[in-house]
């Protein structure tokens, strides 16, 4: 029987080698096949095995960290072509963590990151994302990707108002860089830093500048349209914004061209003005749900950063744990003794911390009889007034009022009725007071008991050794 039980273990655990074998076999090849459709300058858009791909490889993550890393830039990229800025930011995320030393797929998140925060409005978030995506590219030699994303923090910090310092960057671009390509971007970044501080005719002069280098990007359109929009030139402005809703498909590209239409475009009929409005409505739903997802992802982006681990702390701590660790272990006798004595001392207090809460009780018992027989107890609570009921409730029962509110488990009715149970009233008093329909208080007593973790019956005694405890 026991060869028998050693076969089938045997076989279970080929098999479960062999499976696993061959599904991290499969997502090696299809991260291969996405690299090669990423090298041709496409998305990866087959979803299913990609992902089954980066299941597979976020369990063989610390064998295989590049390949994890590739595929979870592919993923994340293909749900953000999918509108998941959530998910593709914790993919994004995963793979920074995942210990590869593949510094220009590490730039490429980066720059992904960046991204997503630069739709978020998150500028200086988006900037220090740029930055970490340039030291990424600098240290693997990647030299234009590099540039670009010193104008991409240029941009940030463009979007932020922040002119000069923007400039600045763009001036080292120049002095350090000569490539032809970057230079329509520059001016992008330009346009967009008069823009912010409302200098519209420079931000008109860039934009007319990129476009001799074959520039037709469609925020540079926008930027004309919002420069002659503000400037107060409406022809023009109407003219950029109808270019804009021909080219673009961005949601934010498309709800400005048509604020400027609502706004500046004086020759539409009535008819054609609705329609443009109706149009605007909708994209503002759609820019509100984008805004939404958009705030998940930073909120994961923030929380990641904010528990980033600081080894430097953490390697002085172990060194001092060793230290005292040392040190201790020649008071090992001496602390026993002392623990021996401590016990002791303990044990007396706590008789006595039990004979003090006893006799707290029974005062505590006493004062709330005495009170409430007293003739004018509905008024002088004033139970109507949930805050003056409380400072009266504070200053006879030592704060209870206020210890059951910091339980957040009670609203102020069931509130009041412990108030009333502790008082020793009955059922009909209660109704009374509260008000509440009589028939329903025993109800009420046993739901808010359940709350505090106790029962009906005991409720009363549970408040009394509450209020000796606060």
């Amino acid at each position: 029987m026991i060869w028998k039980r050693n076969i089938c273990l045997f076989c279970g655990v080929f098999m479960l080698i062999s499976c696993s074998s061959r599904a991290l076999h499969d997502a090696q090849r299809i991260v291969a096949e996405a690299d090669s459709v990423c090298a041709a300058g496409q998305i990866y858009t087959d979803s299913v095995p990609l992902a089954q791909a980066y299941h597979t490889l976020r369990s063989w993550c610390a064998a295989y960290p590049e390949e994890y890393a590739h595929c979870c830039y592919h993923y994340g990229r293909l749900l953000r072509k999918r509108e998941d800025p959530v998910a593709a930011m914790q993919v994004f995320i995963n793979a920074i963590h995942s210990g590869t030393h593949d510094y220009r797929i590490l730039g490429r998140m980066y720059d992904n990151i960046g991204d997503i925060t630069h739709r978020a409005e998150e500028y200086a978030l988006s900037h220090d994302m740029f930055e970490q995506s340039a030291n990424m590219y600098l240290r693997n030699g990647d030299t234009l990707s590099y540039y670009y994303c010193l104008n991409d923090m240029a941009f940030e910090l463009a979007e932020q108002g922040k002119k000069e310092e923007a400039y600045t960057i763009i001036q080292t671009i120049n002095d350090s860089y000569h490539n032809i390509s970057i230079q329509p971007k520059l001016l992008e970044t330009k346009a967009v830093a008069c823009k912010k501080v409302q200098q519209y005719d420079s931000a008109i002069y860039y934009i007319n500048e990129a476009k001799s280098y074959g520039y037709v990007e469609s925020l540079g359109i926008l930027i004309c349209a919002q420069a002659y929009s503000y400037m107060g030139i409406k022809d023009s402005a109407t003219y950029y914004a109808n270019m804009v809703l021909k080219r673009s498909e961005l949601l934010y590209d498309v709800n400005n061209a048509l604020y400027i239409l609502t706004e500046d475009d004086q020759t539409k009929d009535l008819e054609a003005v609705r329609q443009v409005a109706a149009d605007r409505a909708d994209t503002q739903k759609l820019i509100e749900i984008s805004r939404s997802k958009l705030s998940q992802a930073v909120q994961l982006l923030e929380q990641d950063l904010h528990h980033e681990t600081d080894w430097t702390w953490l390697y002085a701590i172990l060194i001092t744990l060793i230290i005292v660790s040392g040190s201790l272990s020649i008071y090992i006798v001496q602390k026993r003794k002392r623990h021996q004595l401590l016990s002791q001392q303990i044990d007396a207090l706590e008789t006595r911390s039990d004979t003090t809460i006893t006799q707290m009780k029974e005062q505590i018992d006493i004062n709330c009889k005495l009170f409430a027989n007293s003739p004018t107890l509905k008024k002088d609570i004033c139970w109507n007034d949930y805050d003056t009921m409380c400072e009266v409730v504070n200053r006879h029962f030592y704060l209870l009022a206020t210890k059951l509110k910091q339980k957040q488990v009670l609203n102020e009715k069931e509130i009041r009725l412990c108030i009333l149970v502790l008082l020793d009233m009955n059922r009909a008093q209660i109704s009374d007071i509260l008000p509440y329909a009589l028939n329903s208080v025993g109800k009420l007593k046993d739901q808010t008991a359940k709350k505090l973790g106790t029962t009906g019956k005991n409720l009363r005694y549970f408040l009394i050794k509450m209020a000796s405890e606060v």
